[in-house]
């Protein structure tokens, strides 16, 4: 291919890395400020001069072939390399600037990430930054996020990731719960106590606890049920019994004396929020400015 017709294919290249990312012709458009119709004549006009097909397309969606995967991870990167060449200029000229996205789940959100944001938004008045406060799972690849956190054993494949910590489950109650019924030395103890559990699914008043190679369950009961780590965490506040929590979300609490953490010398088996904490981004050799001192801000408060 002479180069100038590897120039004229840029703007298609790039069409079809926002295609992808978007998940159909409609959102790609919608994202340029172009039309479905536009996009479709790039797509077609790409595939033409590389001699092969990119995309299976639907009605409501496309897929990527095995070549037009290929071909992606080359435009992916390209992409990448230009938005850092504009911002290794941008930042000889001025301070990171503009918006950052970050999607964590719920209950880490809004007890970790966000009480760290106030402090970044000082140190970088020029950025501004939008947290989503998401339980399902985000795929910065395909969704207009910059940053995924993710609380997960291994990082998935074709994405960096960054280490912030482990989230692990422990047991608690307040120091008046525990004056007025005792404190549990066994899992079989809580039996006769009053806990604080999800009620999600029927099992998940059944509680697991590992010490070395001993298992032992437990079927809990109480009087209060709630699926919100926060409401969890004020009952136990308020006496009314023992909670099961993410470490993250009472840290502050067992800190200031509020809360006891109660059979510290077994682990609690959750079934969620548990395990290695992960940023996730794209795999860009360059990143843009802004993006990166939000990620190196976070490791410098949360990195292993």
């Amino acid at each position: 291919m002479h180069p100038s017709e590897f120039f004229a294919l840029l703007p298609d290249m790039a069409t079809f890395a926002r295609v992808v990312e978007a998940g159909n012709f409609s959102e790609a458009a919608r994202q340029l400020g172009s039309t479905p119709s536009t996009i479709s004549r790039q797509i077609k006009r790409l595939e033409q001069a590389l001699g092969m097909r990119l995309l299976e397309r639907s009605t409501r969606s496309v897929r990527l072939t095995d070549a037009g995967a290929q071909v992606y991870r080359h435009c992916r990167d390209m992409l990448g390399a230009a938005s850092g060449a504009v911002d290794v200029a941008g930042n000889l000229v001025s301070a990171p600037q503009g918006r950052v996205s970050l999607s964590a789940p719920i209950s880490y959100a809004r007890s970790v990430i966000h009480p760290l944001l106030p402090g970044f938004l000082r140190r970088w008045p020029e950025i501004d930054v939008q947290l989503m406060f998401v339980d399902r799972e985000i795929d910065p690849l395909r969704e207009d996020v910059d940053l995924v956190i993710r609380l997960t054993d291994t990082p998935p494949l074709g994405l960096a990731a960054r280490q912030l910590g482990v989230a692990r489950w422990l047991l608690c109650a307040s120091p008046a719960y525990l004056a007025a019924r005792g404190t549990p030395s066994a899992p079989q103890d809580l039996r006769h106590h009053e806990c604080l559990f999800l009620g999600e699914t029927v099992d998940d008043n059944r509680w697991t606890f590992r010490r070395g190679t001993e298992t032992q369950s437990v079927e809990v009961k109480g009087r209060y049920i709630a699926n919100d780590v926060s409401a969890r965490l004020d009952a136990a506040l308020h006496d009314i019994g023992i909670a099961a929590l993410p470490d993250f979300a009472m840290a502050d609490a067992l800190r200031d004396g509020q809360l006891v953490q109660v059979l510290d010398d077994w682990t609690f088996e959750a079934r969620a929020y548990m395990g290695p904490v992960w940023l996730l981004y794209p795999p860009n050799r360059f990143l843009p400015s802004k993006v990166r001192a939000l990620i190196d801000y976070l490791a410098s408060h949360l990195g292993t």
